[in-house]
């Protein structure tokens, strides 16, 4: 029969390499009756006497000294097994595995230098998906995007700044068409729809004052990639829902036309989130602190 647990055979290693009780106690931090008695349940379990014990002396049987022959270096290796992974809470380095959507990639790829110059030892594997994919299912050890989609029982540490979407368009595409100054009127234009994964189309969002609303446009165009939305946006395709800081600089340039401005709202930007503090690896600690905003 094997014994439910590790801790009666690593007493009786204790016993067996001090040949004392009294020290196998104080090295295994419990009392000398209780490493006595644990001995006596091992020997009852296994249905073999391991120790011969006298008022002198502490001795092994030969039962005992092939258990000690093969159990040592089983237990030498669960030893060095715990510290490997106990060392990798203590220093950065291995894998950390990350979950981002492809539009928020952009939180990212800024500091991957950085991460890598400070950070040698950390291998980050990105797997980008906008399916809003369970982390811990995936056995992720953390993931990215925005707050409002994080379940309330995890940690999220901000890795981005506010976000704010902008409406825009070509000037050739409104060279003969009205701009709309609701956002209902957009239903009358053509516009590029964004599909958020298995979360399907996304509804074009916005808000102004107390008030709120979304609206299913239409278009020509479905694309799961903002640099594509801005793209087809250039190429006059239609109306573009983006982030405001990826045309920035072509609203500067006057390639692309902002509408609807006030109705477009400041929100929460990206998050990096994990199940628990308590699972927080040196590792993904020294990740968190490159992305922290």
């Amino acid at each position: 029969m094997i014994p439910a647990d590790f801790t009666s055979l690593a007493a009786f290693v204790a016993v067996a390499e001090e040949k004392s009780f009294t020290r196998a106690a104080k090295r295994q931090g419990v009392s000398p009756s209780a490493i006595s008695h644990t001995m006596r349940g091992l020997e009852e379990t296994l249905g073999v006497r391991l120790i011969a014990r006298t008022t002198r002396s502490v001795a092994l049987t030969e039962a005992g000294e092939q258990l000690l022959e093969r159990l040592r270096p089983a237990l030498n290796e669960v030893g060095e097994s715990l510290q490997v992974v106990s060392g990798s809470r203590a220093k950065p380095a291995g894998l950390v595995r990350l979950l981002v959507p492809r539009y928020a990639f952009s939180v990212i790829a800024p500091k991957l230098g950085e991460l890598v110059r400070r950070y040698p030892d950390i291998i980050l594997d990105i797997t980008t998906d906008d399916s809003r994919r369970d982390i811990v299912a995936g056995h992720f050890d953390a993931g990215i995007h925005f707050r409002e989609y994080i379940q309330k029982d995890m940690i999220a540490v901000r890795v981005s700044p506010d976000h704010r979407a902008a409406i825009v368009a070509s000037p050739e595409y409104l060279r003969s068409r009205p701009k709309p100054q609701l956002p209902r009127d957009l239903l009358t234009h053509r516009c590029i729809n964004f599909r958020h994964g298995s979360a399907g189309i996304y509804r074009w969002e916005f808000e102004k004052g107390r008030k709120s609303m979304s609206i299913a446009v239409n278009g020509p165009l479905v694309v799961e990639d903002e640099e594509l939305v801005l793209r087809a946006a250039l190429d006059g395709v239609g109306f573009a829902f983006i982030s405001e800081h990826k045309v920035t600089s072509h609203l500067a340039a006057g390639t692309l036309v902002r509408v609807l401005e006030d109705w477009c709202q400041p929100f929460p930007g990206f998050f990096l989130f994990y199940p628990s503090r308590g699972q927080q690896t040196a590792s993904l600690a020294a990740v968190i602190s490159v992305l922290r905003c």
